[in-house]
């Protein structure tokens, strides 16, 4: 026999089943004690609630039709995407889709990039296709790769984590349709020299796409509140597109991303149609079809609801709460950072002790830690759920870790580095 769940022979009551949901995520992490390091990105409340509430203002709304039935979407829509181009520096002519979350941006970009290497080469399907990127670079274009047929091909990073450019510059042939820089790269939370790339992509004639999908929607505001953050969008001539996820650091609900092309024709070619069939026309700017109206505008209420001066107060508290982390940490005896966060990001280890085995302690405390295999580090996307009480627990609860396993520096531990 096997182990299925039946198909329910009547209905039940929305009490019943509220309270066997909540018996069900009785035993989750406890993440609104910043127990978890990724998953859920929080500003403060007032912020959820305002994207809470906007999304189910626009629960049943679908957004594949807000050009012929929501209008409503299509408006907030245009407007979140506009807010975007002005944000990165976009130019006139330049484009954007909203999407449902950074592998769907990532994925129509790469669509957009073969095609324009096609249209601008002449090549067709025979020419095995590459992409250059760094060895950090986020595993959405692993997935594009593996459904369009391109190789990728990885370039290692200099010393303070950052892409190097004269190793990917090696990496170019004429097949080469794109070249990747991070914004930050998720595992050692550092910006890509994206000055360096733009040149490199120019000089070889090459569409750069800039994955901003952690660091789009906030690192501009850490520029404007003084703290030194390097520059990467579309001021930079060789950016052809940019990823920027709105439901990580942007605070909005889930699903939410959004895709920017610098010229509007890229966003055409990143654009499915089909014609064959009775019903006449379809297309779409994303991979979905339908789209859930309630992300639109949750977004766009987010956005509006705290406008520039609330995302610099967010930037503010966040750079804040991050510097704290930091010096945390390493005043811990034996632990150092990997690499200096551009953001929000941090990745710290030891070289003299294992720091996997501190992981798997911190874990047995209740905490989920993030883990980098290279090198062999534990890692963290911090939000605002990770500051106040939640930043005092881990801070203690990591040094008496550390003091565990000093007694046996180089124990084995079980655990392996897992997105």
């Amino acid at each position: 026999m096997t182990d299925r769940t039946p198909f329910p022979a009547t209905g039940r009551s929305w009490d019943d089943l509220q309270a066997e949901i909540r018996s069900r995520s009785a035993g989750d992490l406890a993440w609104k004690d910043g127990r978890s390091p990724v998953f859920v990105f929080r500003n403060d409340e007032e912020t959820y609630n305002v994207g809470r509430d906007a999304f189910f203002e626009c629960f049943s709304e679908n957004a594949l039709g807000r050009t012929r039935a929501f209008f409503g979407i299509a408006s907030m829509e245009k407007d979140v995407l506009d807010f975007g181009l002005g944000l990165f520096s976009a130019p006139d002519g330049a484009a954007g889709a909203f999407t449902s979350g950074g592998s769907e941006s990532i994925f129509i970009a790469m669509k957009a990039a073969r095609d324009a290497f096609r249209a601008r080469t002449g090549k067709g399907r025979e020419a095995a296709l590459n992409m250059v990127v760094p060895i950090t670079v986020h595993p959405a274009f692993d997935k594009a790769a593996n459904a369009m047929d391109i190789e990728m091909r990885r370039a290692p990073l200099r010393e303070d984590k950052r892409v190097d450019v004269a190793a990917m510059a090696d990496l170019i042939d004429e097949n080469t349709m794109t070249l990747v820089g991070s914004a930050p790269c998720f595992p050692h939370g550092v910006i890509d020299p994206i000055d360096e790339l733009s040149a490199l992509a120019l000089k070889a004639g090459t569409w750069l796409h800039v994955d901003a999908c952690v660091g789009g929607w906030i690192a501009p505001f850490f520029t404007r509140n003084g703290r030194p953050t390097p520059d990467f969008d579309f001021r930079f001539e060789g950016v052809r597109s940019l990823s920027a996820d709105l439901h990580k650091f942007g605070f909005c609900p889930k699903p939410a991303s959004t895709v920017f092309y610098r010229r509007a024709e890229d966003l055409d070619r990143a654009t499915f149609r089909a014609d064959a069939w009775p019903s006449g026309a379809f297309a779409t700017q994303t991979l979905a079809g339908t789209r859930p109206g309630g992300a639109v505008a949750g977004a766009w209420a987010v956005l509006n609801f705290l406008g520039e001066d609330g995302y610099r107060d967010a930037a503010r508290r966040l750079a804040e709460m991050v510097d704290g982390y930091v010096a945390g940490i390493t005043a811990i005896e034996g632990l150092e950072m990997w690499a200096k966060p551009d953001v929000s990001i941090i990745n710290y280890g030891s070289t003299g002790l294992n720091i996997l085995a501190v992981a798997e302690r911190m874990y047995d405390m209740g905490w989920l830690p993030g883990l980098t295999k290279a090198p062999r580090g534990m890692h963290a996307m911090l939000s605002m759920i990770h500051g106040g009480q939640a930043q005092q627990d881990y801070l203690r609860d990591l040094r008496v870790c550390v003091e565990e396993v000093r007694k046996d520096p180089m124990q084995a531990s079980k655990l392996e580095a897992v997105y």
